[in-house]
């Protein structure tokens, strides 16, 4: 449950943009019940949702590593960054 600043932000990545977590409701008096924190664990765990959250993890996972890998677009950003720094 998102408390102070970014998180609030974050929390929308993950849930709706990423699609690689889901945010806790929380009831009227801004409590967490158990039943909903253990509603989404199993949702993650068993649930539709926690197997397409999975995959798009793992979508993440492999355009990160394509990023960093030799020739990828971090890879030549931090070229430039350092090419910057010494000329």
């Amino acid at each position: 449950m998102p408390q102070w600043t970014d998180q609030t932000t974050d929390a929308k990545f993950v849930q709706d943009v990423w699609k690689v977590g889901i945010k806790v409701k929380v009831d009227e008096n801004g409590i967490v019940r158990r039943e909903e924190i253990e509603f989404c664990i199993r949702e993650v765990m068993e649930g539709e949702r926690g197997r397409e959250m999975k995959k798009d993890a793992m979508k993440w996972r492999c355009l990160a590593l394509e990023a960093v890998s030799e020739g990828g677009t971090s890879d030549k950003n931090i070229d430039e960054l350092v090419y910057k720094l010494i000329n």
